[in-house]
């Protein structure tokens, strides 16, 4: 379960984030949406630990990230959107690395583990090429692949569909599927309206820094008083971009 109490941060004067409150339990692939510049980045970066938040707090499985950060995120996979690599280790290399980081210390434990991921992300036949070599999708599915090894609780990604094609996309979607089925809590940023739409039980349309809506689809259509169908035009109402909207509309008209 991912919990954020009053979560808060300031650069200097500048409030990035105004106390957001949210949960997300146990199977739920929850989005998390907003425009450029809205606190999403920073609102990840503090749930993974990798910034302290100003005040409030976060928590992964009743794990505070601040104060038991090795607990905490020894039960997480985070999906950055733009992710590091060792470009000098082959695919396999990197996922027994990574698994060995998450205590994976069993050789055979670990080599089954590390086989089913290259299998389940068409990566077999490149496990033994350097990562250099590798194209922006198989890269994508190598992190994707890395997130995992440990069986996480929580999954947090930021912008998971970047540079996958049509088929990695379908094999993300029916990944994340499997493991809310499973009971994972997935968290996910995303500018494709699509994909949450498609995806997510819940949204939180965070603007400025502040969570402005929560909910199920009916839920934000009551919220943005309108009954269109789609996520898009919703967004774009409770986000003040109706009339950017309206001007796409007028260009494909």
């Amino acid at each position: 379960m991912i919990e954020l109490w009053q979560l808060s941060k300031k650069f200097g004067n500048f409030h990035a984030v105004k106390e957001v409150t949210l949960q997300v339990p146990p199977g739920e692939i929850f989005g998390f949406l907003g425009p450029n510049g809205a606190g999403k980045t920073t609102t990840i970066r503090m749930l993974v630990g990798l910034i302290k938040p100003t005040s409030g707090r976060a928590l992964l499985c009743g794990k505070d990230i601040i104060q038991e950060p090795e607990e905490a995120k020894s039960l997480l996979g985070y999906i950055p959107d733009r992710p590091f690599l060792y470009e000098k280790l082959t695919g396999l290399e990197f996922l027994e690395f990574i698994a060995e980081l998450h205590g994976l210390d069993s050789g055979r434990l670990r080599q089954k583990r590390v086989e089913e991921l290259l299998d389940f992300f068409d990566l077999k036949e490149w496990d033994r090429e350097l990562i250099e070599s590798y194209s922006h999708g198989m890269r994508q599915r190598l992190i994707l692949a890395a997130a995992l090894v440990h069986y996480p609780k929580v999954l947090i990604v930021d912008e998971p569909m970047i540079g996958l094609d049509p088929k990695g996309g379908r094999l993300v979607k029916r990944l994340f599927s499997e493991l809310a089925k499973s009971g994972v809590a997935i968290f996910m940023s995303t500018h494709i309206l699509e994909i949450a739409e498609v995806m997510c039980q819940r949204i939180a349309i965070i603007n400025e820094g502040r969570v402005i809506a929560l909910g199920t689809m009916p839920e934000l259509r009551e919220k943005a008083q309108t009954a269109d169908e789609r996520l898009e035009p919703l967004f774009l109402k409770l986000t003040g971009q109706e009339e950017m909207g309206r001007l796409g509309e007028d260009f494909r008209g």
